[in-house]
């Protein structure tokens, strides 16, 4: 018989049988004795194909046939129709929030998950179609700014929680398309805090986490919490106003600046202040809260360079206009005021530029002169790389650089997100009804759940042999990497199978040196099927 692909197909039957996917899901969604699968079968199929060959609704079949489905599953290829699979999303639509959660809970039961600090963040999925009628009980799509930049789409929002041991995201909710991420931070908190049933969490999230209602519900939830300040809210002078002798530095290297030497790295340095803020009614309490002032050397070179990159776009821009006004171009007084306001606004540089149009007495045409503020300039570059962030962490638990340190975590988050809309394919997308895009989602993100599982496993391992990097992986410069669930799963993508037949039992036709060691590390005999 034919060979067929089984890549990672059992070590991701195998993590969802840990946690009992399937198992909790049928429990909430039985079918009749009859089908030929239950539904927590099929979404774990589901599960599995987003993991290994995302494909479209009509696809799973032939993806199925082609992979090691059946003898991994237990379920046939033509069992995984269109139709069957729709009306598995329908089913598990009425149920997502105790899915979530209690899928959510057996993994940190199972694997140990340490949750006492989960961070926080929202994003975008554009979608094709106009959603004119949809379910008034699930997320409505709608217009929003899109994370992709498809404002000609329609979109519906997710938040996802991601545990800081493993960068597991243990929580996700689907959000109308236009539902403002400042208003779900309290509903989320809740749900966080039940999940980790654990005193006095820690919440990190982005600048959307602090408003004045936010602060007061985590404050009386007794939550704590952990954010940057919006730029717009920084006090005008506050950082300009920081003694430099009053700041420590932090003993921190970001993931980017490891291999790079000691002076090509990022430095920070931090103090701190406390911050009041007052709600909109005179009789709102004020709440003070610590404020880490931080500095970064890569946003201050950043900052300069960009700053530099629009000077110089703009001089050249004004200096085209002084050769233009008076010409066909830029006629009159108008034309050319008109023509320096469009250069300040494009160019972004209206905080500095001062300009003067007059009449030549002699010719009657505009003369267009100009000039940067310096003063501003350098007031302005006296800021740089300075950010606030805001908590009510005591500094009897996390001094200021501690307080960074934990923040710098919140990149987890967004690298969670990109292998969303990366490895697990997530395009704008069309279904028949917001019910099943609520659903999808779903599944997208419990097949993230299992891809970071299966990710901290192996890297677990490997810190018991007191390893980081693996062998078998490696950078542009040979130099052996940190294992990502993305190539571990590559790495398991080569595993074939020859199906059992004739009395021979299945056989997995030379397994590689590294596809052995992984699967070693991660406890899974890719005999076994997942039914048994």
């Amino acid at each position: 018989m034919l060979e067929k692909r089984l890549g990672s197909l059992p070590v991701i039957a195998d993590f969802c049988r840990r946690i009992d996917i399937a198992g909790i899901i049928d429990e909430l969604c039985p079918v009749r004795d009859i089908a030929f699968a239950t539904h927590g079968q099929v979404i774990e199929v589901l599960i599995a194909n987003r993991l290994t060959n995302p494909s479209a609704m009509a696809g799973v079949v032939d993806w199925a046939r082609a992979w090691a489905v059946g003898e991994v599953y237990g379920i046939a290829a033509s069992a995984l129709g269109d139709d069957r699979l729709g009306r598995a999303l329908g089913a598990v639509a009425e149920h997502t929030d105790t899915i979530v959660g209690t899928v959510g809970a057996a993994a940190i039961d199972r694997f140990g998950i340490d949750v006492t600090r989960l961070h926080w963040d929202m994003t975008s999925v554009s979608l094709f179609g106009a959603y004119d009628h949809n379910d008034p009980d699930h997320p409505q799509p709608g217009w929003g700014h899109p994370k992709d930049r498809r404002p000609d789409l329609k979109q519906i929002q997710a938040g996802i929680a991601v545990s800081a041991d493993g960068a597991v995201p243990v929580f996700h909710q689907v959000y109308d398309g236009g539902a403002g991420e400042i208003a779900q931070v309290v509903d989320a908190m809740h749900a966080l805090q039940d999940l980790a049933a654990t005193p006095g969490f820690l919440m990190v999230g982005d600048s959307k986490l602090i408003s004045y209602g936010n602060l007061t519900a985590m404050t009386d939830a007794r939550v704590r919490f952990l954010a940057p300040l919006a730029a717009a809210r920084v006090p005008a002078g506050l950082f300009a106003g920081i003694d430099p002798a009053a700041t420590v530095p932090v003993d921190y290297i970001a993931a980017r600046d490891i291999n790079k030497p000691a002076a090509k790295r990022c430095a920070y340095r931090v103090t701190q202040d406390v911050m009041h803020l007052a709600g909109p009614r005179k009789t709102d309490r004020v709440h003070q809260v610590r404020r880490i002032l931080v500095h970064s050397t890569a946003n201050q070179h950043a900052a300069r360079a960009a700053r530099d990159l629009k000077l110089g776009k703009a001089r050249t821009d004004l200096d085209t206009l002084i050769r233009t006004a008076g010409t066909r171009y830029h006629p009159d007084i108008d034309a050319v005021t008109a023509k320096a306001a469009q250069i300040s606004k494009k160019r972004r540089v209206g905080a500095y530029l001062h300009t003067t149009v007059t009449l030549d007495p002699d010719t009657g045409k505009p003369v267009f002169t100009w000039h940067f503020d310096q003063n501003t300039i350098d007031a302005e570059a006296a800021t740089d790389g300075w950010y606030a962030l805001l908590t009510n962490l005591e500094a009897a638990d996390a001094d200021a650089a501690e307080v960074l340190r934990r923040y710098k975590a919140q990149n987890t988050v967004e690298q969670r997100y990109s292998t969303i809309k990366g490895p697990l394919a997530v395009a704008p997308m069309f279904l028949q009804t917001n019910r099943r895009i609520t659903a999808l989602i779903t599944v997208i993100c419990l097949a993230l759940l299992i891809f970071s599982l299966i990710e901290r496993e192996v890297r677990l391992r490997l810190a018991e042999q007191d390893q980081t990097d693996m062998v078998g992986f490696y950078a542009f410069d040979n130099r052996a990497v940190k294992p990502t669930g993305r190539l571990i799963l590559q790495a398991l993508n080569y595993l074939r199978l020859i199906p059992a037949h004739d009395q021979q039992p299945p056989k997995i036709p030379h397994p590689g040196w590294l596809q052995n060691q992984l699967l070693a590390l991660l406890n899974v005999d890719p005999t076994r099927p997942r039914w048994l």
